[in-house]
């Protein structure tokens, strides 16, 4: 056990799961078309399958790395995993009040400043009024934002965002799951070499680390096991070089090109 967590019972699990989406057939120029054909049942509609029978596990202390073109139905499944929206088919296990989900400008009110975000991000991740005093110099000095933390948030660029919102959801071992949406993409070379460290960290306190990337270096250098999503399939899971480099190869069929 890590923290009191059973490494070989998994902190996710994903069974068949499956999204559709209902899309109109043909676009209704006005609101007044949309409204005719809504109430006259005129209103022709296609199943539209986000994701298509989906199936993994991930266990307390896993890197584990999403890698798939626009489209692919990573943001979806995110949504899925964190309970934001139940399934059309399948079911995935989880607890939503153990994950911990990490993107761009997430839980930030730009019209206040980046001392007043880091109180009330902190205390939606559960952090105490004196714990997140006591972590606040730490929080400042990782995300690299001294002289600049009474500057209001909607002045700062998306890499000062970033890297502020990884420092505070990293600041103390998370139990559970954290979820890491296109964040450490973003940043110098130096910073993203301080956050891959810091999720090494994490994981030796056990918690799960579930990264949703198109930078595949990124994926390589952090990941110990790599999903590839494709068209709402799972098309490979396994070992991070091998799934990347068929990721890679089918980028290249498609005349795509995967952030390297």
């Amino acid at each position: 056990m890590a923290n009191g967590v059973e490494k070989d019972r998994p902190v996710i699990s994903a069974r068949n799961v499956t999204m559709e989406f209902q899309m109109p057939v043909e676009r209704a120029d006005s609101l007044k078309e949309y409204l005719i054909r809504r109430f006259t049942g005129n209103h022709p509609v296609r199943r539209f399958a986000a994701l298509s029978g989906v199936s993994f596990d991930v266990f307390p202390g896993q890197v584990v790395g999403i890698v798939g073109t626009n489209g692919s139905g990573k943001s979806t499944l995110l949504k899925i995993i964190s309970g934001a929206m139940p399934p059309t088919g399948g079911r995935v296990v989880a607890d939503p009040g153990r994950m911990h989900l990490l993107t761009l400008g997430c839980g930030f009110d730009r019209e206040l400043t980046a001392r007043e975000n880091v109180y009330l991000n902190a205390a939606l991740l559960g952090y105490g009024k004196k714990e997140i005093a006591a972590k606040y110099r730490e929080i400042v000095s990782f995300a690299q934002l001294e002289g600049f933390m009474d500057q209001k948030i909607k002045n700062f660029s998306s890499g000062m965002v970033s890297r502020l919102g990884f420092a505070i959801a990293t600041a103390r071992t998370l139990p559970g799951v954290l979820i890491l949406d296109e964040v450490l993409s973003v940043g110098d070379a130096f910073f993203r070499q301080k956050s891959e460290e810091r999720i090494r960290q994490i994981i030796r306190g056990g918690t799960a680390v579930l990264l949703v990337s198109h930078s595949v270096s990124a994926v390589l250098s952090t990941c110990s096991r790599v999903l590839w999503l494709e068209k709402g399939k799972l098309l490979m899971d396994g070992d991070p070089r091998q799934v990347c480099d068929a990721y890679l190869a089918y980028g290249r069929s498609q005349k795509q090109t995967p952030v390297l």
